[in-house]
């Protein structure tokens, strides 16, 4: 009984730095807040809004019940702890033990997100995927990480949304940038920030030989509205071109000038966007992505953090990988940052990125 109660005690006492860390009192605060806002009558007026407003519902009731549920746990094992050792129950002494060491492995994963403290940490992410030197198997490769991301993120229950893409010639894709929308999306996605390295047998090479491909990955914040008023954009600094938008093999797919590229000429920040049907929509999202990059110049101008932030502009190349992942001669995904890997590569390209994600915050932790 000794051993256990130690146990209960400890694990009280994490479970209260975990609440005090994600402030579980103000998150009762903002679930009811947003639940008053979903009970207006004209909620469902703007609908993007709403889905918005849902989706963190959701998410902080989530971060809520999993709190509640190991504190009522942990309360209930004190207490049948207290009867067994009164009565010598030996079996349910055993049982209170497993029990035990399965609330300290969900609250671990509870104390994972007390990693995500980051100014952005809570909020979306905009990522954009650009495939380097290769042709097809490089295209092919940023192809397959931009499905990891999704299947990661659908685990997530987030929202992903693509705002622009670049088919490749043969296969695969060239570039494409997209939203992930949820609670903690970019502090999580962070981690996924740099050069990404293939190792395998070429799918194209009617030799069968193998073949290194590299991909960039770069993740930035997306801005909320009071965010992005902040960020004052003098249009005498912008080039705005119009050109038809295009699939693979530059086949037009919508013969107006709908697609927008936006040049912020004193940063030479270039953002393209012609996902939307329409030019005004398409130049909305390209401002919207825009602020968020020069926002993100500014902070790394600023506190010289733009590892945390993007991983920098990195050319995607032969020594500049964050991770490699190899299939061919053997199957090994190791992160070069943090030493972690597994030999698990199905999985981990099907979305399995928590163990990586968790070495990542763990050791940026440490080096704060």
């Amino acid at each position: 009984m000794a051993f256990q109660d130690k146990q209960i005690k400890d694990l009280l006492t994490r479970l209260q730095k975990v609440r005090d860390i994600l402030k579980i009192d103000n998150l009762y605060l903002e679930l009811v807040d947003f639940e008053q806002q979903m009970a207006a009558p004209n909620f469902w007026s703007d609908q993007d809004r709403a889905k918005k407003i849902g989706q963190e519902a959701s998410q902080i009731k989530s971060e809520i019940d999993a709190y509640e549920e190991l504190q009522a746990e942990l309360r209930e094992a004190s207490e049948v702890a207290v009867l067994a050792e009164s009565e010598n129950d030996t079996e349910m002494l055993a049982v209170i033990k497993d029990q035990l060491d399965g609330v300290a492995s969900r609250l671990q994963k509870l104390e994972f997100s007390t990693l995500l403290d980051g100014e952005h940490d809570k909020g979306d992410a905009i990522i954009s995927l650009h495939a380097g030197a290769g042709g097809d198997d490089a295209s092919d490769w940023a192809s397959l990480l931009f499905r990891m991301i999704i299947r990661y993120a659908e685990s997530k229950d987030w929202q992903v949304e693509i705002l622009e893409q670049s088919l490749g010639e043969g296969a695969g894709i060239k570039s494409i940038t997209f939203a992930v929308r949820g609670r903690f999306a970019y502090g999580f996605l962070k981690a996924e920030a740099g050069v990404h390295r293939l190792v395998r047998i070429s799918p194209f090479d009617a030799e069968k030989m193998r073949h290194t491909s590299f991909a960039l990955c770069e993740v930035i914040p997306e801005l909320s509205e009071v965010q992005e008023s902040s960020i004052a954009i003098d249009e005498k600094d912008l080039r705005i071109d119009t050109f038809a938008s295009s699939g693979a093999g530059g086949q037009s797919v919508n013969t107006t000038n709908s697609a927008v590229r936006i040049t912020h000429i004193p940063t030479n920040t270039v953002v393209s966007i012609q996902n939307e049907r329409s030019q005004g929509q398409n130049k909305m999202t390209a401002m919207k992505i825009l602020k968020s990059r020069l926002y993100q110049k500014m902070l790394a101008e600023q506190k010289a953090e733009i590892k945390d932030l993007r991983g920098g502009h990195i050319a995607p190349e032969w020594g500049n990988q964050i991770r490699s992942y190899v299939l061919h001669p053997y199957k090994m995904v190791k992160d070069h940052r943090t030493g972690y890997e597994t030999q698990a590569v199905e999985g981990v390209l099907n979305g399995e990125l928590e163990p990586f994600i968790e070495a990542f915050l763990q050791k940026t932790a440490l080096e704060r």
